[in-house]
């Protein structure tokens, strides 16, 4: 369904299982990303070009920058959750209610 670009620090489990929901996931990690310290803005811009949603646990940075350039594929901020499959249905379930997702920040907190 929605097309999505996991950060660096995103669980892998977490994409995995939004990949059985039918979510089409890049990581940084399967983009050729990883371990280089890429400022947030360009993990962003990335994202963007792809026409793909950020996904992050890292919510205060990207937060920020949605909040200073609004004109991006979507950004997906998470709590993160050691119960991976519920925090992606959680994902899931925010996509489906706010999609289409481009310029739309989305907050997914931890059950209590």
């Amino acid at each position: 369904m929605a097309a999505l670009y996991a950060d660096e620090q995103f669980p892998l489990q977490v994409t995995e299982c939004l990949r059985h929901l039918g979510h089409d996931v890049l990581t940084v990690q399967t983009a050729g990303q990883a371990n280089r310290s890429i400022p947030d803005d360009a993990v962003l811009a990335f994202a963007t070009q792809q026409g793909r949603a950020v996904l992050t646990l890292n919510r205060r940075d990207f937060i920020r920058l949605h909040s200073q350039n609004p004109n991006h594929a979507g950004v997906i901020v998470c709590k993160d959750d050691l119960d991976r499959p519920a925090l992606a249905t959680r994902i899931d379930q925010r996509i489906h209610a706010a999609y289409p997702l481009a310029g739309k920040l989305l907050r997914v907190n931890r059950l209590r």
